[in-house]
């Protein structure tokens, strides 16, 4: 396991990463993305077997990102990994860049399944998952899916698959920060009483705190949590963690600062030099 301090000075980094990718970019997805830094740099730096030696091993851990939208913060992991060259995150959502604002899997290294059409990661990772148990190989799938997607049929649909099946090698991860691109969960569509759904699906159930590097490390290294059941952890996060004027603020889903006040406040709060966002402040 890697040391936490270190790991929380990533996920710092990962988020100075997305902001200027998004900043050259004119826009993406900065708060969702915020809201699973410490999953992902828990799972790629203390749980997968998945590295810049084996990313195409038939035998590697795959992880799939159901929450496409936050495919900024994945490069950005990929990228640290060395996985993907770093020099490229310069060229986000820029023309000709094989790195769009959802991550394409026949474009970029390390990808498991296009996404961003939510409500497929779960069913494909069951699948793969099946094909191990079928193979007899001892790889694990893990799928990060957000909170608003779990209100897509296809979701309870590749639960009960996974469940029937017996599927104790596929992790689901929900990023269960409560807020969606127009509102809060509990308006639109409420998802209560979650952690019971999934039970009643036949998967067993955690929970943690989003943003505690070590307590999603310690949970994970649990899997399977049951023997013969697919398991779900339960992300608690913040949506925009990490910058004031974001953190469950519904408006930035879509949006990145467009103010110099805004950008002095990230600057200020993910320690940043205010000549990265040079023309904001002339």
């Amino acid at each position: 396991m890697n040391n936490t301090r270190d790991l929380t000075n990533l996920a710092k980094e990962m988020r100075r990463k997305v902001i200027k990718m998004c900043y050259r970019a004119g826009g993406g997805h900065v708060a969702p993305s915020f809201s699973s830094v410490e999953i992902l740099v828990a799972l790629y730096f203390n749980i997968l077997n998945l590295d810049k030696n084996n990313y195409t091993d038939s035998r590697r851990d795959r992880f799939i990102l159901s929450k496409g939208h936050a495919g900024a913060l994945l490069y950005a992991i990929l990228a640290e990994k060395e996985i993907l060259d770093k020099n490229i995150l310069n060229t986000f959502c820029q023309k000709d860049s094989i790195l769009g604002a959802h991550p394409e899997t026949h474009l970029v290294p390390g990808i498991e399944l296009s996404t961003g059409s939510l409500g497929h990661g779960l069913s494909f990772g069951a699948g793969i998952a099946l094909a191990g148990k079928i193979d007899k190989k001892d790889y694990r799938v893990f799928v990060l899916l957000s909170d608003g997607e779990t209100e897509e049929g296809q979701i309870w649909e590749a639960a009960l698959f996974a469940s029937h099946h017996k599927l104790d090698n596929l992790i689901a991860i929900v990023d269960h920060n409560k807020l969606q691109s127009l509102g809060r969960v509990e308006d639109i569509l409420s998802l209560n009483p979650f952690s019971d759904k999934w039970r009643s699906f036949g998967w067993e159930v955690k929970e943690v705190d989003g943003h505690n590097i070590s307590q999603i490390t310690k949970t994970l290294e649990s899997i399977p949590f049951t023997k013969d059941k697919p398991s779900v952890l339960i992300a608690h996060t913040i949506k925009g963690k990490g910058l004031s004027f974001m953190e469950n603020v519904p408006i930035w889903h879509y949006r990145i600062p467009d103010k110099k006040e805004e950008w002095k406040i990230v600057c200020k709060e993910l320690e940043i030099d205010e000549n990265e966002f040079g023309d904001v402040f002339e």
